[in-house]
């Protein structure tokens, strides 16, 4: 499949185990949930909580070890975000290049990734609200 804003097919990449070997891991569901929610308390994101369980602590996957993914242990504790990471995260990124774009109005190349990105912000908030992530008035500041 090609990707969005180039005309090149992507690299595939390494598929996961149908089933996941989790004889090595030494903490128990309750535990990685545990775990969880205290690094979402420290306002760690989602991204980096997978990350850190599985570097730290040797989960190699949150769903296979609980039944459920992050989002939903973080859902039933209301820790969740009011925006989505991956959508803050673009929006972040608009910012940064609008604020560059202001001193430097002659970046033409940056002017068409600002746009680019844009462009996914307007994809993914479509997606967030189809799936009631976001509520349907919600418009990006």
């Amino acid at each position: 499949m090609a990707r969005i804003h180039a005309r090149v097919k992507g690299k595939s990449g390494s598929t996961r185990p149908v089933k996941v070997d989790l004889s090595f891991v030494t903490l128990k569901k309750a535990e990685v949930e545990k775990l969880v929610i205290k690094l979402a308390k420290e306002d760690v994101k989602m991204s980096v909580i997978g990350i850190t369980l599985r570097d730290t602590y040797g989960v190699p996957s949150v769903r296979a070890m609980t039944g459920k993914s992050i989002s939903d242990i973080l859902k039933k504790e209301n820790l969740l975000t009011k925006v989505p990471e991956d959508l803050q995260n673009l929006i972040d990124r608009a910012t940064r290049l609008k604020k560059h774009l202001g001193n430097n109005s002659r970046d033409t190349h940056n002017t068409r990734g600002l746009a680019l990105i844009e462009s996914k912000i307007r994809r993914l908030t479509k997606y967030y609200k189809n799936t009631g992530a976001l509520p349907e008035s919600w418009k990006m500041n």
